[in-house]
């Protein structure tokens, strides 16, 4: 039996080779295999050659030092510009099992909720792609349209991957949410503990013309504040506030994300578009007005797809920026913290501290949450999936 073709692994060999030695590069290959647990005869894709290279970039990296922080950066620009050249000239391989698929496909469970439609439809769709390749190339009178459904299995297993992204990224926002709104149970707790104080200490003194205005003042907001905890503390654990914040070392270089733009499903299914209208056009071939038209929404939708991987970079890098600020800021605050306690400071200027610590880590969370959910959406623009590996 005669193995199926392997683009992608030929092209990792060879490039890897000329820095490494083809057995090196082998090894490097199998290492990355067995780290995502892969079968051993998986036929690679794109995306996979993607991790592979993250892999070696990494390694390089770590054995460079300084000086070879900077020789595995621009190793990494070539070698994606490379592989992205190879990835909008030949499909992503089909596996063996896809063209082994049943005739008909499963009954379709629709599920209870509207948004698990879009996710059930991409995969529908994409098992209709895989049986209708297979049937293709098992008819010798459609053997020129065998590209464009090769595309098209590509493009839907895109449109799958971004629906199924759409879902882990609707649970990722759903767990931020809780653990926000507990920060701002535990920053109204802090609250109701400064505003208790400072209402005792107005009360002690002596009146005169303000004190009277500011006690109805903090009163009022000791009430409003103790609604919103009446409504909202019975949600959620407190204790969860003191978890320690995480603070999620990523590296956002562009390099890492070149491939975004022709892995995109938008791009893809151009891409598919094109090929399918090269076929239409017969031997008029590139100079068809339908050809001609599907490349212009080809180059379309590759800058459409620039600009997304453009703007959720720079959101990422802004919320890195300010979650790093934030950070020393709430570790400056705990070293006042601890040295008013220390000192046997004013007990109204410490839980006034307490309070501004509280709203700090609210702050820091939000930036970190934010992070990590456009983190993740960058990876699975490029590397698609749940393994996420910069997560790891």
């Amino acid at each position: 039996m005669t193995q199926p073709p392997d683009p992608y692994r030929d092209w990792l060999r060879q490039r890897l080779g000329r820095e490494f030695g083809v057995r090196e590069a082998d090894t490097m290959i199998q290492a990355a295999i067995l780290r995502r647990g892969w079968e051993a005869v998986r036929v690679l894709g794109p995306r996979d050659a993607v991790a592979v290279l993250q892999d070696v970039y990494q390694k390089m990296r770590d054995d460079g030092g300084e000086t070879g922080e900077a020789r595995a950066d621009r190793w990494l620009q070539d070698a994606s510009a490379e592989l992205a050249r190879l990835a909008e000239s030949v499909p992503a391989p089909i596996q063996p099992s896809a063209a082994q698929e049943e005739a008909r496909p499963k009954v379709t469970s629709w599920g209870r909720r509207s948004h698990d439609l879009p996710l059930m439809v991409a995969r529908v769709h994409h098992q209709i792609a895989g049986r209708s390749l297979a049937a293709i190339r098992q008819n010798p009178h459609l053997t020129r349209l065998e590209r464009a459904a090769e595309w098209d299995l590509q493009a839907t297993q895109a449109e799958l991957r971004r629906w199924e992204t759409e879902d882990q990224l609707s649970r990722l926002r759903a767990d931020h949410a809780r653990a926000e709104i507990t920060d701002q149970v535990a920053s109204a707790r802090a609250q109701l503990e400064l505003l208790g104080m400072t209402v005792r200490e107005l009360e002690a003194r002596p009146q005169d013309s303000g004190t009277p205005t500011q006690l109805a003042h903090h009163r009022l907001m000791m009430s409003q504040t103790q609604s919103f905890l009446d409504a909202f503390a019975p949600l959620v654990r407190e204790e969860d506030a003191d978890a320690p914040l995480q603070v999620l070392e990523v590296d956002l270089q562009h390099a890492r994300f070149s491939l975004g733009v022709p892995l995109h499903p938008n791009v893809l299914r151009a891409r598919y578009a094109l090929n399918f209208a090269l076929w239409q056009a017969g031997a008029e071939g590139e100079q068809a007005l339908g050809v001609q038209e599907a490349g212009r929404a080809l180059a379309q939708a590759e800058a459409e797809a620039a600009a997304q991987l453009r703007t959720t970079l720079d959101a990422a890098l802004a919320h890195q920026s300010s979650l790093e600020q934030l950070r020393q800021h709430v570790e400056e605050l705990e070293r006042r913290a601890l040295s008013l306690s220390k000192g046997m400071g004013d007990p109204i200027a410490l839980a006034r501290l307490r309070l501004e610590w509280r709203q700090a880590r609210a702050a820091a969370r939000v930036q970190s949450n934010r992070l990590e959910e456009a983190t993740h959406l960058l990876e699975a623009l490029v590397s698609g999936g749940a393994e996420a590996n910069v997560l790891n």
